[in-house]
């Protein structure tokens, strides 16, 4: 029988697994070519763009998704349609200086409005290349509501990944009622990377989910959802998490190497409404 990481030792099908040769091989930080969740001054983060990428660079990372908070978390200083044109005139002019061997991603993370549109017309929406989708608002709509919220936003042609998935905060606040298999099997359908968000208050999704979320023909992508530089050091706990749900590199979209994940995030981008990537 093949080796079983103590990760995996929850006494269910593991030692069967391992007979079989059939166990996942984890997940490790060394096989991360990027991030794709960082705030900057922009909205709430500390650090400049600049500053916060090259901390990214000097990791080791070949790409940095930078996805400042949408207009409508004006609690947390949400970029206007003018805001974004300026920090997209800025990633465009820091890359020439970055050159090909890291570059910034225009990202935003847009809040899912109430009736699950996203923040910004189609013609903005257009111009990123990455789009978190998230919730930070509305918590006590009833599960129904908030599952259907939830996955029209996902079935959004610009949503890349689904942001922190209930919403909860560890020892502060428990998540929104949604049906989790209902979004997975949303995201799996409209080929919506799902977020393993590494920040210690939120460790979501849920390690228990994620076998669930890769039989449902899930992505997922660990995220630091960092707000400093320090933050981006978070990752590793993402790591952790996913090691600890079996999930393999292969199923992670920030393990694609940044030739990789622009050439999927332009499939992605060009594909019609009902395509399923």
């Amino acid at each position: 029988m093949s080796y079983i990481p103590p990760e995996l030792r929850e006494g269910a099908d593991e030692i069967d697994k391992a007979k079989a040769l059939t166990l996942p091989k984890l997940i490790e930080e060394k096989h991360l070519k990027g991030v794709l969740h960082v705030h900057t001054d922009f909205s709430d983060g500390t650090n400049t763009l600049r500053e916060i990428a090259e901390a990214a660079r000097d990791l080791g990372y070949q790409y940095l998704g930078v996805t400042d908070h949408s207009t409508s978390a004006h609690y947390a200083g949400g970029l206007s349609i003018d805001d974004v044109l300026g920090q997209h005139r800025l990633v465009d002019a820091l890359n020439e200086d970055f050159g090909s061997s890291f570059q910034i991603l225009k990202g935003i993370e847009s809040d899912i409005r109430a009736d699950g549109s996203l923040d910004y017309p189609d013609d903005i929406l257009d111009t990123f290349d990455v789009v978190v989708a998230s919730v930070h608002n509305r918590f006590r709509m009833d599960k129904t509501e908030q599952t259907a919220r939830i996955v029209k936003a996902v079935s959004n042609p610009y949503t890349t990944i689904l942001g922190h998935i209930t919403g909860r905060l560890l020892l502060r606040r428990t998540g929104y009622e949604v049906d989790i298999e209902a979004v997975l099997a949303a995201c799996g359908e409209h080929g919506v990377a799902v977020e393993i968000n590494s920040n210690p208050n939120r460790m979501e999704l849920d390690w228990r989910w994620h076998r669930r979320a890769l039989e449902l023909g899930c992505q997922l992508s660990i995220n630091p959802d960092a707000h400093s530089i320090r933050e981006l050091g978070l990752m590793r706990w993402g790591v952790a998490l996913a090691r600890k749900g079996g999930v393999p590199k292969e199923r992670v979209l920030n393990a694609m190497s940044l030739a990789q994940v622009r050439k999927h995030l332009k499939r992605r981008h060009y594909r019609s409404p009902n395509e399923v990537v």
